[in-house]
């Protein structure tokens, strides 16, 4: 058991009987009243979000996880299948455990997948930044670039984002998995 001053964003709590990553985590002191934290939760087993006020002090069961390294391979209905790079076993894991970022997975993508004391998968992560290539985008007009407008494109993945009005078809850009928006166009 730890604290409430022990854990903060990125940290795996088990909360009510659930698994739950802190997504937001705040010290508050309102006035003449006691200090507290406010937490917002994301619960690992369905997606849906809470919130709550945990005391200064007040005791949280902090679960113990392990973050390993994983190849994505491919993808199978609603499941990803991503294999361990030095025993060579592979696993499926839920879409769902992706979350937005599962649309940019592309083969042989290292991902970041977390265990549960070592045995059970409970939440993955894609790469932060992606370098990926223009498959389809409308050509750009000469001179258009004074304005900060954007233009849709797909990727090589077959997602849908937008770019700048300069990015052309064939093109290798940086992505953000995060959030789906383009960061800079790259050399290749």
């Amino acid at each position: 058991m730890a604290d409430t001053g022990d854990i903060n964003v990125g940290s795996v709590i088990r909360f009510n009987g659930e698994l739950v990553q802190i997504t937001e985590y705040q010290h508050r002191t309102p006035g003449n009243l006691r200090a507290f934290y406010q937490a917002k939760m994301r619960n690992l087993k369905n997606g849906k979000q809470t919130e709550n006020r945990f005391r200064s002090g007040e005791l949280v069961d902090v679960v113990r996880v392990e973050y390993k390294m994983m190849q994505f391979i491919y993808s199978e209905g609603e499941f990803a299948v991503v294999m361990d790079n030095e025993t060579y076993e592979q696993i499926h894991l839920s879409m769902t455990m992706f979350g937005d970022a599962a649309k940019f997975l592309k083969e042989g993508m290292e991902v970041k997948v977390v265990f549960e004391e070592g045995e059970t998968p409970i939440l993955a992560e894609a790469p932060t930044f992606i370098e990926t290539q223009i498959t389809y985008a409308e050509p750009g007009v000469k001179g258009d670039t004074a304005t900060n407008t954007l233009k849709p494109a797909k990727i090589d993945t077959g997602t849908e984002v937008m770019v700048p009005l300069f990015v052309n078809e064939g093109d290798w850009v940086k992505v953000d998995t995060r959030t789906g928006s383009y960061v800079e166009r790259i050399k290749k």
